[in-house]
């Protein structure tokens, strides 16, 4: 069974930094691709980036320039480092990994980040 769990969120004033990170455990397919969905209270989840298990990334154009993914292969760990954060960056982050030859799809419990004006 695979797990994964986020860390990393909590309260930061506007302007500031936060680290996100997402350890998979269990017996996980080596090409994978692992994402950071968000989910506002009130509003749809949304894709805010994602990275293969080669290193291509992907981030939503709003959140470029602020938003960095990277990953550790050997950590089966993805992390998210948020920069310049505004309120309407408030939302659960959710951790989420998709195996690509079986197509198997696994979420994270989801961690608050509450960034206050």
């Amino acid at each position: 069974q695979v797990q994964l769990v986020e860390s990393g969120g909590g309260l930061v004033q506007a302007g500031g930094s936060l680290r996100l990170s997402c350890a998979a455990s269990g017996s996980i397919d080596s090409i994978n691709t692992m994402a950071w969905y968000r989910q506002a209270p009130g509003k749809q989840r949304e894709i805010v980036a994602s990275i293969t298990s080669s290193g291509s990334t992907s981030t939503a154009d709003s959140l470029k320039g602020r938003f960095t993914i990277t990953r550790d292969n050997a950590k089966n760990t993805v992390y998210l480092q948020m920069n310049s954060l505004k309120p309407e960056d408030t939302a659960v982050y959710y951790c989420h990994l998709f195996t690509v030859r079986d197509h198997f799809t696994y979420w994270g419990q989801g961690t608050q980040v509450t960034v206050s004006p």
